[in-house]
């Protein structure tokens, strides 16, 4: 496995895959990585995808400096864990080359509005901001490429897919399947910061989801079931809804789109989100 600290190597790693006529994958990461990040990689590979593995904390995604302070770092058991799952190239630029002027602000932002200010865009203002920027700027250094996204971040595989429609980047982005504990907890590097206890409590939204997703109700219902059902279990809820999955706009009842519930909540003061796929047609 290469390790790339610079941008000059990061793009002439990428160029000269390319010139040798393979196709480079990108999965972008903050590290602290976990299985859901392997499950990328081995899907890049099962693709015959060469793999290049971004690590980088962008502190332009994150609007509370306690939550950035607060971020795992495991660099040493992030290079093992690449390095085992069959990364090609690891990859972890330095901020200064990354964002120059940090921590001035960045003059240049990518926005995409009204499905970046939504959901977690309401109480993360600028998240998804720092969060397009970032991603931008990793696919200009990556170039056409293939890039793979867990859809545990569902908000965030939307931003990145419409980004690269109304931008035309030479990347096609591939949304992969959640990663889950047996409680059906999805995996989260956040998910270390919890006890055994708020572990168990955080379970509530994966069982939220369930809920929703078995119910035959109208779409009301089924946010109300989900906000019970975290509530129950002592989540702080931020949100539960039931969205249309290119627009994220809320649903009403007598909607057959396709849908995405999507759950969010606070246990023990960390932050956990997950979401699936939601069936509205009825069932005979």
């Amino acid at each position: 496995m290469e390790r790339l600290r610079t941008l000059a190597s990061w793009r002439e790693f990428a160029q000269s895959t390319r010139d040798a006529g393979r196709r480079v994958a990108l999965v972008p990461t903050m590290g602290a990585l976990h299985d859901g990040h392997a499950s990328l990689v081995r899907r890049a590979r099962e693709n015959g995808d060469v793999v290049m593995l971004t690590s980088f904390v962008n502190p332009r995604q994150f609007n509370d400096t306690g939550d950035l302070s607060r971020y795992p770092h495991t660099p040493v058991l992030d290079a093992d864990l690449a390095r085992d799952s069959g990364v090609d190239a690891l990859v972890t630029p330095t901020l200064e080359e990354m964002w120059p002027d940090y921590p001035a602000d960045t003059l240049t932002t990518v926005s995409v509005r009204g499905l970046g200010d939504v959901l977690e865009g309401v109480e993360r203002p600028g998240h998804f901001d720092g969060v397009a920027s970032v991603v931008a700027k990793l696919f200009v250094l990556s170039g056409p490429c293939r890039a793979y996204f867990g859809e545990k971040d569902f908000q965030q595989l939307v931003v990145v897919r419409r980004m690269v429609r109304d931008l035309s980047f030479p990347v096609e982005v591939v949304g992969c399947p959640t990663m889950r504990e047996p409680s059906g907890l999805a995996l989260s590097s956040r998910n270390s910061r919890l006890s055994a206890t708020g572990r168990e409590r955080a379970t509530a939204l994966f069982r939220a989801l369930r809920v929703a997703r078995e119910s035959t109700a109208h779409v009301s219902e089924r946010r109300a079931l989900m906000t019970e059902v975290l509530r129950a279990a002592n989540v702080e809820v931020a949100y539960a809804d039931i969205v249309d999955v290119d627009t994220l706009r809320p649903l009403s009842d007598g909607d057959l789109r396709p849908a995405r519930a999507l759950v969010a909540g606070f246990v023990e003061g960390v932050r956990l989100i997950d979401n699936a796929v939601i069936d509205l047609e009825p069932r005979s």
